[in-house]
């Protein structure tokens, strides 16, 4: 039964653990981004309204929604080093996971359910994150962006729909599997588009 106990929690998760989950994994993309000499980048936390920003970092009003790193080229253009730096929010969760499980066995943290969630949230994200599979957006994970580098010698691409851009250079730069997922995101089982369904307001 979900009680009162419960509810605390799941606030403790949304509004501390998931951010702090999150912040963790961008910042292993903004570390190697920084290595790798990117241009203009920025890591941004959270999303709505910006409450304040430095120089590289953006922090919004609803901080506990959503994170990501921008930057616009590495200098280093090999393989590797784009592996690398699809690998790094992989690396950075998986650090801090096994970091904070071997003290908490050690029992220097407390075994409580404030770590226990905080472990759980980081292994979900590293398995999100190593699966080789497209969103139904296009977007790759991080382990399908590693396995087309690796496996077809061509990284994915993928840009926002609020950037604008040459609709041909984007499918053009596309891999066969993202085109397929893209076209499949509409339809049911039997491999009908489906019919647009009416908004409830």
């Amino acid at each position: 039964m979900f009680g009162f106990d419960d509810l605390i929690r799941l606030l403790i998760a949304i509004f501390f653990i998931l951010p702090i989950v999150t912040v963790i994994r961008e910042t292993g993309y903004y570390v190697m981004a920084t290595v790798l000499g990117a241009t203009e980048k920025k890591l941004i936390i959270g999303s709505g309204p910006t409450m304040f920003r430095l120089k590289t970092i953006e922090i919004r009003r609803y901080f506990f929604m959503y994170s990501w790193v921008e930057y616009d080229k590495v200098r280093p253009k090999s393989q590797l080093w784009k592996v690398l730096l699809y690998a790094s929010p992989i690396l950075s969760n998986m650090t801090a996971g096994l970091t904070v499980n071997f003290l908490v066995g050690q029992g220097i943290l407390a075994s409580n359910i404030f770590w226990q969630t905080f472990l759980f949230y980081v292994f979900y994200y590293v398995l999100f994150d190593m699966l080789p599979v497209y969103l139904p957006d296009g977007q790759p994970t991080n382990g399908r962006a590693i396995f087309d580098l690796v496996w077809h010698q061509k990284e994915s691409s993928y840009v926002k729909s609020a950037w604008k851009i040459n609709d041909e250079e984007e499918s053009g730069a596309d891999t066969q599997a993202q085109k397929e997922t893209k076209q499949n995101r509409g339809r049911n089982r039997d491999g009908n588009e489906e019919k647009e369904r009416p908004v409830k307001n």
